[in-house]
């Protein structure tokens, strides 16, 4: 199974936003991309929804089918690890081996002198080309990314080879996720993770490295976007050599974990893979959730009473929702308007703080990072929250689709 040359992850909290989602990729086609769409929920996220690997799959599957779709389509078992792998095998195709939290455990002693052995001839002058110009790579080096990074590696070739053994071959994409770290890699740490990964045998399709800059949830991106296009260029060009040296599959190509809406490094990940005719993994992970709230609080006086009420459960349960996303979110509680005065704005008003254009006044990042951890407090509504959406599926499927081509897939590949 190979992914296409680009893809796009989409996240959907609720599960009813496929067909919405699989129409802006259709739309694409039209245009003339063939874009690869990727189902992606983690195992938090059905935890506090209380769905699982199976609605998802489900889910796709009859987005597809309703739409006569004949494209690419894939269901990520997002962000996992062997503690929860066998929840996602039936279901999912794609599966993210997540080991950032292993970045820095040390591999046994032997391990690491045996990948300095095998990897001491890089030591010296090392081209890569479209960089700038050479690495000059030491041992020494060589063995400080072995000691950050060799376990890590090593961990995601364990989950690779439970999956193998239990799936068959050919049936699955494999990404190897290594973002939620705090500081970037730089081109010569990639080089040798990359190294790693074919020495351990694991066919991996995309890589998700650690960007310079915050990359939080639902907002724009945080940083220099200049030094994000100088890194995202970099590592293209690493991952090209990586697979002539190392015999990595020949369409291995960079993921970009953005947490939704980084409309900064749109033209530069768009600069990039046009100059070096690469591919491109992007996920955005929960936007659509919040499109289903601004559909609801413009759709009348039920669906933005819920919205209102929703916010005031999440005024008053800060600590309780942001605290498992504190390092992929900012929100200043100062700037946070009070459910109280919440309370008196019209439907139009709360979209517009919420809906993610920083051209109106009347946008507030806190309110919408607020709401994009306050999914739980929706979920807790259980049908009430369901059927509205339901009963509201046109105004909120212009919403997502709107969102998805227009923000998304138009900067990124059209």
């Amino acid at each position: 199974m190979k992914l296409a040359k680009y893809s796009f992850g989409t996240g959907d909290r609720f599960g009813l936003q496929g067909s919405a989602q699989l129409a802006v990729v259709r739309q694409a086609k039209e245009k003339g991309i063939d874009l690869a769409i990727v189902w992606n929920k983690s195992h938090r996220e059905h935890i506090i929804v209380g769905t699982s690997p199976e609605d998802v799959r489900r889910e796709a599957d009859e987005a597809v089918k309703a739409a006569g779709w004949q494209g690419s389509y894939h269901v990520d078992a997002d962000h996992i690890g062997l503690a929860n792998v066998d929840l996602f095998l039936p279901h999912s195709d794609f599966f993210t081996l997540d080991v950032a939290d292993y970045i820095g455990q040390p591999a046994a002693l032997q391990d690491i002198e045996a990948f300095v052995d095998t990897y001491s001839n890089y030591t010296g002058r090392l081209e890569i080309a479209g960089l700038s110009g050479p690495l000059f790579v030491t041992a020494e080096q060589v063995r400080a990314i072995a000691e950050k990074y060799l376990f890590a590696v090593q961990q995601a070739a364990r989950i690779y080879q439970y999956l193998a053994s239990k799936k068959t071959s050919g049936t699955f994409i494999t990404e190897v996720s290594l973002d939620e770290t705090t500081e970037p890699q730089s081109p010569l740490e990639l080089f040798f993770i990359l190294a790693a990964i074919a020495e351990n045998g694991i066919p991996a399709q995309t890589i998700a490295p650690k960007f310079t800059g915050r990359f939080n949830k639902g907002v724009e991106y945080q940083g220099n976007v200049e030094q994000f296009n100088l890194e995202f260029d970099q590592d293209i060009c690493v991952i090209k050599e990586a697979i002539r040296r190392f015999g990595l599959p020949e369409d291995l190509k960079l993921s970009v974990h953005s947490g939704s809406d980084k409309f900064a490094i749109y033209p530069g990940i768009r600069a990039a893979v046009t100059k070096h005719n690469s591919g491109v993994h992007v996920k955005t992970a929960g936007t659509t959730w919040l499109e289903e709230l601004i559909g609801l609080a413009e759709s009348g006086d039920e669906g933005l009473a819920l919205v209102k009420k929703i916010y005031e459960k999440a005024y008053g349960r800060f600590d309780e929702l942001c605290g498992p996303y504190a390092s992929v979110i900012d929100i200043d509680q100062d700037n946070l308007d009070s459910p109280e005065e919440v309370n008196n704005w019209d439907g139009k008003r709360l979209a517009q703080a919420l809906r993610h254009d920083q051209k109106n006044p009347l946008y507030n990042s806190n309110i919408r990072q607020l709401l994009h951890v306050a999914y739980k407090v929706a979920a807790e509504y259980g049908d009430v929250y369901l059927d509205l959406v339901r009963k509201n599926r046109e105004v909120i499927a212009h919403h997502v689709s709107t969102n998805l081509y227009d923000r998304h897939i138009k900067p990124l590949f059209l």
